[in-house]
Formats: C-alpha cells, structure tokens, sequence
C-alpha cells in the first residue's frame, strides 16, 4: 500500500464499525466474531480471495462459507465493502423483515451469500460440498493448458461447528478425498455462549485434523495480518489435502470491557461501549459512515471485473479447442437438462408399463437410474454405507477418489447428515445433481439438512428405501413411521412413494425436472405388483395422484393409499364390488404435486360429494386426515413397529385385505 492508503488495521475495522452498528440498530445479532475475525477477512478478501463484485455468479469464483452463520454482518460489511449490491441502507436494515441481510446469512437474499448457515456444522459440510463440486468438474472438464474450473472454498468457523458432529464426519472424508482447494479458518477464541469452553470443549483441534489427513497450520495470530497471509499462502502452496488454518483470535475485539467475554457474542455493544470502542480503535467516523480512503481501498468492482474478463478470455480458448466438452459444461451450469431427455424418458416409462415388472421399488429406481444416467452425466450418485441396499450405484457409475476425481459416485460411509449437507453443497456449486441414499429410518439423521435443501429450494434427490415396517426383522429401530410426515409438513420439499416400477420411474422423472427443491423418493425393500394402467392413467402419475381403479358411476366410497399398500387398496375395491359397493382407489404416490393440481383436477379424483374416504399407509395414520376427513378413516400406524417378518407385520397391524374391507364397510 501507498503512504496514503489505509491501514490493515483501518481496513479492518470498518467491518468492526459496521458491525458493531448494525447490530446496535436492530437491537439484536452477534458482534464478536465479526470484530474478532475482521483482520483474517482484511487479508483474505484484498489479498487472495477470486471474485467479481459485479457478477456474484461468476462460474470460476472463490466461494466464501460463514459456517459459524451468527456472524453474519461480517459477511455483509465485506459484501458492501467490496462493491456487491448490497447498500449502506441494507447494512442499516440488518436482521428486519424482507431485508437483505437477515439474521444469518441466507442463500438467495443476499448477492455473494454462497449458502444458508446458521445450524452449526452445516456450513463447512457445504464447503466440502463445493469443494468436491470444483474438484469433480475440473477433473471432467479440464484439459492440457485448459484449467477453466480452478477455485478455491474458503470457510471461517467456531469452536460450535468443531463440537457439532457433522463437522466431524465431512472433515473426515474431506481429508480422504484430499480436497487441496479447501480452506478452513477455525476462530479459536475460547468463547461460546455458555463461557469459556474449556470446561466443555478440550479437543486437540490440530491433532484431530491432521489424522484426518488435513494440513493443520496450528498457532496463527488472527490480529496479524502477515501471519494470517503466510499462512494462506501455505495452504494455497498444497494442492493434495485440505487445510485447516487455526487462527487465534479475541472475540469482540476492540471493545474495552466486553472483548474476549461471552457478553460480545450474541447481544449488542451498547451505545456506551461503541463509543469507548471506537475510541479504542481510532474510530472517528459517525455510525455507518465508512471514510473514502477505505472506501477505495476495500472496493473490488474493477479488479473482480477484469479477473472474469481474464477467465472469459481462457474459455473462449477453451471453447475453440474443445467445442463440445465446452457445450456440455454450458449445459451443465446452465442446469439444462439434454433436449433428448424428456422425450427417452417418456419413452422408458411407456416401455415399463407395457413390460410390467414385479419389482421392489427400490430395485425400480435403480432400474429408472440404469435408464436415465447414461443421459445425465451431471448426476453424482451415493450411499452412507448401503449402495447394496439402497441400489444407488447404476451402470454408469465410477467412484471418485483423491486421485481421481472424474467419477459420479462418492462412498460417503456412514454419515448420513454429513451426505446430504454436502449434497446441498453440491447442487449449490452448480454442474451437478446429487443424490444419496440410506434406509428412510435415517433420514432422521439427516434431516436438518433436507430442511436447509427445501429452505434453500436446492435440487437434491435422495433416495429413502426401507420405508416401512415391511422391512422387518430389523424391528422398530429402523422402521419409519412418522418420518414420511416429516417430510410432507416441510414446506417445499417433495415426497414420493411409489406403489410399483413405473410410478417409481415418473418419481425419478420428477425429481430430475424439479429444479426448486429437494425430493425424497421412498422405495420398498419388498416386491411390488406391477398395476394396470391405461394412457390416461399412465400420463396421471406425474400429477400425484389419480384414479388406478374407478367403478361404474358415482363412486359409493374412496380408498386412497400409496406404495405397498396400493396392491392392497385394489383388492379390496375388486372384494367390496362383490359385496355390491362401488369402489373408487386412488393412488396417491405424492401428496405436495397432487395440492398443487387444479382445483378441477382434484374435484375429478376425490370428489366432494364422496365423503366415505379411507386412506391407507404403513406410515402415521394423522396425516392423512386431511384427505378423507373428520369422518372418514385411516388404516395406518398409531404406534412403532415390531420385530418380525414383513408379512407377519402387515398382519398384526391391519394391512390385509380383509381388515381394510372391514375398516371402509364401517363407514357405510
């Protein structure tokens, strides 16, 4: 810098400022990790950090994740310093309705907000799943003098993310996978909000990384700027393994009476210690007035432009030696699905209904994977440790290691919520589409991050198999019985159980074309009897539900059921029309895309005027009160499983022919 540029220390502590300011004025937030990591942020984001202010979605930018996510207005002051479209009246704005800077970072509010954070752990599990994401792509598309996928992912995180468990699983196979590009900064301030956490937290943080795999850089002073540079210069310098950066740092730093206490975590300063702060800090500027000096000195509109001028430069190379590996990576990031897709697809569909396979659905979606991922090499496949139960692994899968990278399927070993938080991670970074499998028992496991995938209207499919009591022997602790439930109350997430092979393979269509949202596939371990179906009724499954067997006139009663039990609710109508009642079934394999039919739609497959209704589902029976009402009835769970074969269970809790016929005769 020149003698009349500002310092590092003036530079950092505009974000200090800001930070202190907006969470006086919105009453609420967490100064101290904003004050205590501005020096980090100073170097990383003026020294080393790849990006375009001007163009957040610059494909070869560096990603930056806040995993500790309460400190978001450190995120925000660097996003207005730099030059993003995020104001002054913005910062003053913090943590108010419809704002673009809510009270923790949130994807798709703020331009440069890489991802949602706040449940601790998350974010780094996301930053694994950029990393990957950059890691998979430049190994498929980068060629000799080529390199137009090459970024890093940067992520500062606390002691919190350290004891939450995830971060344990995704920096484990972090390590393994050798991810070079990823960069982690751990803000060791001793402070969580409880206090001190050596009474609670005493890992040897460096030990613990380094038989990950990791390259640790232990003992960093995180108020020395050139010790914070000589360290990202050494992570940067190893391109095999991850690096963790431990950084020590004075939560609220620069407040004379509240720095490295609990007090600067999560409440404003008050107005008198901002004034002893800045004081402190050599801070003369009024609140959110940021000196032009500064200013200048932090903005990066002109050098983040001519970064992506230089990148666009190199494509263009690229895309004059390599046209169609060039055209396929457009498609990819452009989320295009290939224009052959919709009409195959169909085609397979077709080809399934007029086949007829018995098959467990869990076996149909591998089939439906077999059929649709020769078309979709962005797909990235996966299993926590059950590929052969969950059968996610299909003919075009090849698994990616640290040395190579350009395959479609990751062993994530039992982690189930480290999988589908790197999922999200994934489908944020864009050019893939992942998905992952475990039994549906353990999407509890998981679950936090399907709800930050429906929160972030993320493309992540996972494939849920083992979705009922009909798995068996097993018992109670790995029969799902609310978790589907879970699931359909979770707004924007999509749910598919499908009753035989080829609503499975609509299921999968689905998902595939869904682009705003995660979907969950829940798939049979038993096998499934193939349902005739006319082209109407075969055009009907992509609605969510629809008439599988109808009788002569007005309809006497209505059965509604889903996946397995579909077979069930057919044989009993055909047992019921003996007895001379007109039975209509409806097979209902999603409930959210059936809602968001038109109101004629769902007049013509569960008319008004019908209201003997019984649904039927080996899964909670309270949910499906809002299909057949108060007066109608459900055969379903009211309690957890047992241990015994599936057939002896379906049994034992009404899942026969006989009690469902007994169940619809008493509505009569």
């Amino acid at each position: 810098m020149s003698a009349s540029s500002p310092s590092r220390f003036e530079m950092a502590n505009a974000i200090r400022a800001l930070s202190m300011d907006a969470v006086q004025k919105a009453k609420s937030g967490h100064p101290g990790a904003p004050m205590g990591m501005a020096d980090i942020a100073q170097v990383l984001w003026n020294d080393y950090f790849k990006h375009n202010p001007s163009n957040p979605n610059w494909v070869n930018r560096d990603r930056f994740v806040m995993s500790n996510g309460h400190g978001s207005m450190m995120v925000y002051s660097v996003l207005h310093l730099t030059g993003y479209d995020v104001s002054i009246d913005d910062i003053k704005n913090f943590r108010q309705i419809h704002s673009k800077t809510p009270g923790h970072p949130e994807y798709g509010y703020t331009p440069g907000v890489e991802t949602t954070t706040g449940p601790l752990g998350q974010g780094i599990a996301n930053a694994v799943g950029f990393a990957i994401a950059e890691k998979t792509l430049a190994a498929q598309f980068n060629q000799p003098g080529h390199e137009v996928i090459d970024h890093n992912t940067y992520v500062f995180m606390g002691d919190g993310c350290l004891m939450e468990g995830i971060s344990h699983e995704v920096c484990s196979l972090a390590g393994t996978l050798g991810l070079g590009k990823l960069i982690v900064f751990w803000d060791d301030n001793g402070i969580s909000i409880d206090g001190e956490v050596e009474g609670w937290f005493s890992d040897d943080t460096p030990k613990r990384f380094e038989s990950y795999g990791w390259q640790v850089i232990p003992g960093v002073d995180g108020h020395d700027p050139a010790a914070v540079s000589q360290a990202i210069a050494a992570a940067k310098a190893d391109e095999n393994r991850p690096t963790l950066i431990c950084c020590k740092t004075i939560i609220g730093f620069g407040s004379p009476n509240k720095e490295g206490k609990e007090d600067c975590h999560g409440a404003p300063l008050g107005d008198d210690e901002i004034v002893l702060a800045r004081e402190k800090l050599g801070w003369t500027a009024p609140a959110f007035d940021i000196p032009s000096k500064i200013a200048d000195a932090w903005n990066a509109q002109d050098t983040g432009k001519k970064l992506e001028a230089t990148w666009n430069e190199q494509f263009a190379a690229y895309q004059a030696a390599h046209p169609e590996l060039a055209a396929e990576l457009n498609r990819r990031l452009n989320s295009e699905l290939p224009a052959n897709f919709q009409s195959e697809a169909q085609q397979y569909i077709e080809n399934l209904q007029a086949e007829g396979p018995t098959v467990a659905s869990r076996k149909a979606s591998q089939m439906a994977l077999n059929a649709y991922s020769p078309m979709l090499p962005e797909m990235i496949g996966g299993s926590a440790d059950l590929a052969g139960s969950n059968l996610t692994i299909s003919q075009t899968s090849k698994a990616i290691d640290a040395k190579d990278a350009s395959g479609n399927y990751l062993y994530y070993g039992v982690r189930e919520f480290g999988m589908c938080a790197i999922m999200n991670g994934m489908a944020l970074h864009g050019g893939l589409m992942p998905y992952g499998g475990t039994f549906l028992i353990f999407m509890e496991y998981a679950r936090n991050a399907v709800r930050m995938a429906a929160l972030m209207k993320q493309q992540a499919i996972y494939v849920f198999t083992h979705d009922s009591i009909g798995l068996g022997e097993d018992g109670p602790t790995h029969q799902p019985i609310e978790q589907l439930a879970n699931m359909r109350l979770t707004p924007n997430c999509s749910v598919w159980r499908p009753c035989d092979a080829v609503e499975t393979a609509v299921a999968w269509k689905a998902a595939i074309e869904r682009k705003d949202g995660p979907t969950a596939l829940s798939l049979s371990r038993q096998n499934l009897k193939h349902q005739e179906r006319d082209t109407e009724q075969l055009a009907n499954i992509a609605r969510g539900a629809y008439v599988i067997k109808d009788t002569d006139g007005n309809p006497d009663a209505i059965l509604i059921a889903t996946g397995s039990e579909v077979e069930l609710a057919v044989d009993a109508a055909a047992q019921m029309a003996q007895q001379g009642k007109k039975i209509r079934v409806v097979s209902m394999p999603s409930t959210d895309v059936f809602d968001a039919q038109d109101a004629e739609y769902k007049e013509s497959v569960l008319p008004s005027s019908v209201i003997k209704r019984l649904a039927i589902e080996a899964g909670i029976a309270d949910y499906w009160y809002k299909y057949v009402g108060l007066n109608g009835a459900v055969v379903g769970m009211t309690s957890f499983g047992e241990s015994a074969p599936a057939g002896d269970l379906f049994k034992h809790f009404g899942f026969t022919v006989d009690n469902i016929v007994a169940k619809a005769n008493e509505l009569f």
